[in-house]
């Protein structure tokens, strides 16, 4: 299991998160840090052994965990906001087939992951900057939101927006469920909870206070976390919260990472998942204690730095990224063709 951070310091954070069987315990051990941009990272993601990060110096870092290393670097025109691998569903190995990317001029950029090498880049996508943007399972499609307060899909196939409809409200986060059936957006401290078919409200989710990351389980379980410093989990077919860690960080979590069965962890693993603050810290919980009064953090790296992004990967890869130079042009067919 591995972790990569981001920081406003421009350092980006690698941890491999370790577990001992005499006694059992977890640790996490830091594999890197050094910084990598020229201005605060804004966004990270994880495939395997890949990892990519995203800053507003226009730049999207790629590194290889297998060697700790950075291996080449993509640039934009635009502050990248936002990074999703698809990685097929098939992949028993984790190996990526497209890095999705989004930026703050409203384009959405579509690149191979084998090598890395700019495929189309969907202009206009918004008016203003995309805030996140989510992959669905099957590859073939994106939704975005973005500052212009307006919601948007991408057809992947085809290299092109197909829907976009205003909300009236600015939404910061959108995210696909693991099954693909239904997905969620966050507006300040609401979530609504979308069927992915027709994009109808199925609920509406309070938070109370503003959310700043959001990140889908097994089960129907999303993981949120933002101002109130807790990590919640909502059961999103009851529209209830199923648990919750109460002040998980001392400052507002800004990130969570969701390692459980489904994300390829080893059946002896617990439910484990991973949380950053703007504090500095990163903790790694075991879900199953949240019945307990207080659970107390599995493990826990401080880093001194105002963190702003979190992710990770289950998987190994069994081969090493590459980076390409050239274009492979707009015409290309991006992802699976369309029956």
């Amino acid at each position: 299991m591995s972790l990569i951070a981001g920081s406003y310091e421009r350092f980006i954070w690698g941890f491999k998160l370790k577990s001992h069987k005499h006694p059992p315990s977890f640790s996490l051990i830091p594999l890197f840090s050094t910084p990598s941009h020229l201005s605060p990272i804004k966004c990270t993601a994880v495939s395997g052994s890949v990892a990519v990060t995203g800053g507003s110096d226009d730049t999207i870092k790629i590194y290889d965990l297998s060697t700790s290393s950075e291996i080449g670097s993509l640039h934009y025109a635009s502050s990248i906001t936002s990074l999703s691998f698809f990685t097929p569903p098939s992949s028993s190995v984790a190996l990526p087939r497209n890095l999705i990317a989004a930026a703050d001029d409203g384009a959405v950029i579509i690149y191979d992951a084998d090598p890395f090498v700019h495929l189309k880049t969907v202009k206009m996508v918004h008016k203003k900057g995309v805030n996140d943007l989510s992959v669905h399972p099957s590859g073939r499609l994106a939704l975005s939101v973005g500052r212009d307060e307006c919601f948007a899909m991408v057809n992947l196939v085809r290299g092109r927006r197909s829907f976009c409809c205003r909300l009236g409200k600015e939404a910061s986060i959108v995210s696909f469920s693991k099954s693909g059936e239904k997905f969620f957006m966050v507006l300040d401290d609401k979530i609504n909870i979308h069927e992915s078919e027709d994009a109808r409200i199925l609920s509406e989710l309070d938070n109370k206070k503003r959310i700043l990351c959001a990140v889908p389980g097994a089960d129907g379980i999303l993981f949120t976390g933002g101002e109130d410093r807790n990590i919640t989990a909502w059961d999103t077919n009851s529209g209830k919260v199923a648990y919750s860690i109460e002040d998980a960080h001392s400052a507002r979590v800004k990130g969570i990472v969701v390692f459980s069965h489904s994300s390829g962890a080893s059946s002896e693993d617990p439910f484990v998942i991973a949380s950053a603050s703007s504090d500095g810290v990163i903790r790694v919980w075991d879900v199953r204690m949240t019945n307990k009064e207080k659970p107390n953090p599995l493990a826990e790296a401080k880093t001194k730095s105002r963190l702003t992004c979190l992710a990770g990967s289950s998987f190994r890869s069994v081969k090493q990224p590459q980076v390409g130079n050239s274009s492979a042009g707009d015409n290309h067919v991006v992802l699976d063709e369309e029956p």
